[in-house]
């Protein structure tokens, strides 16, 4: 089947789990919540990656992706009807562990079909396109979800959000048979090769946790943030939506950004570039301010996840990159679950301007691990 299927599964897919992810913290804010049990809920989001993400990867290897999705897009459909009809922050934990059940499945699946998909002078140019998709999905998911809270509700906007996963199966059922089959068995020696060994496999590892915890950060503080110093919902989109607009435009560049500065040193200064976005959020409270650094931060960070993913791939062992990107997913997660919460917990007790600059230092621990002058194979 054509790759253009698969972007079009990953459009709708993301633009509903960003979206989910969103609303959860609105709801959670909208009812009183501290940013201590913001982050709470955002490490939930985590648990099932965190516990699952290999094992799909590896499923997805073995039998194939179609009904991994159906079964991300049911999950993440049910959790969002809980808040419709459970109100209260309790509800909400609920929410998160059936949503979180489902991202666990939708990520990596998506990742590894547009990878199988490609031949190796394609790769470049599909994960690019790959992630333009995603990037118009964070674009449009805090404009969409901001302006449904806004003019019809927080549990309204939940059943609208829940119709983008009913379409995400309805395209499985009709045209997902016609996705890439699994192998139909298990290779042990691929497990084994891609739990450890390959030193590049392992930086380019390390190099993903810093980006994963540097976005998730920010979509866990923007939020929080926002509503601090009095922002409605729609103008706490409007921020987010700076940073996915300069996402966008960073990704339709990044091809050609490659070319001219390597994958390593186009990574270093996005790192860079982000680092600085986090230290200026804290020092204004204007929406038009706050956007445009939002853009500086996607500008920095718009390639830094389609450029992670792209070296998982090309690392990881013959057969096995569902495998080898369920492992980064790991990796990731187990930083999402720690993360939100111990910041989340930081800010409660000590404002938020600690947030800001420990989310700077990652950022910057990434910039440095990502130097072009420490050969990938070396370390």
């Amino acid at each position: 089947m054509s790759i253009y299927f698969t972007f079009g599964l990953s459009f709708v897919g993301f633009l509903a789990a960003l979206s989910t992810r969103l609303l959860i913290s609105l709801l959670a804010l909208d009812q009183g919540a501290p940013p201590a049990t913001v982050g709470l809920l955002t490490s939930i989001l985590a648990l099932f990656p965190l516990a699952l993400s290999f094992l799909i990867g590896n499923l997805a290897d073995r039998y194939g992706s179609r009904w991994l999705l159906v079964f991300s897009a049911a999950a993440t459909a049910c959790g969002l009807l809980i808040p419709v009809f459970v109100p209260g922050v309790g509800a909400l934990y609920f929410t998160a562990l059936l949503a979180g059940l489902g991202f666990s499945a939708n990520t990596v699946v998506l990742q590894n079909l547009v990878g199988i998909q490609s031949k190796p002078e394609e790769r470049t140019r599909n994960f690019s396109n790959y992630s333009l998709v995603t990037a118009a999905c964070l674009l449009l998911s805090p404009l969409l979800t901001g302006t449904l809270v806004e003019f019809a509700g927080h549990a309204p906007a939940c059943l609208y959000v829940v119709t983008l996963n009913c379409v995400s199966i309805f395209m499985l059922l009709v045209w997902g048979g016609r996705l890439p089959s699994g192998s139909g068995k298990a290779r042990a020696s691929g497990v084994k090769a891609t739990s450890g060994g390959d030193r590049a496999m392992w930086r380019a590892l390390a190099v993903s946790c810093c980006v994963q915890l540097s976005i998730d950060l920010f979509q866990f503080s923007v939020p929080v943030y926002g509503h601090n110093i009095g922002l409605s919902a729609s103008e706490i989109g409007i921020v987010m939506g700076g940073f996915a607009a300069a996402a966008f435009v960073a990704r339709i560049a990044m091809p050609r950004l490659i070319v001219r500065l390597g994958e390593l040193r186009l990574l270093s200064w996005s790192f860079w570039l982000g680092a600085g976005a986090f230290l200026l959020m804290p020092l204004s409270h204007s929406v038009a301010v706050l956007s445009l650094i939002s853009f500086l931060f996607g500008i920095g960070m718009g390639c830094s996840t389609p450029l992670s993913i792209m070296l998982m791939f090309s690392h990881s062992p013959e057969g096995r990159s569902g495998g080898a990107l369920g492992l980064r997913l790991t990796a990731n997660n187990t930083l999402r679950v720690i993360g939100p919460t111990l910041f989340g917990a930081i800010g409660s007790v000590f404002g938020l301007w600690p947030i800001f600059v420990m989310s700077a230092a990652v950022m910057g621990v990434g910039g440095l691990m990502s130097r072009p002058s420490v050969p990938l194979k070396g370390l």
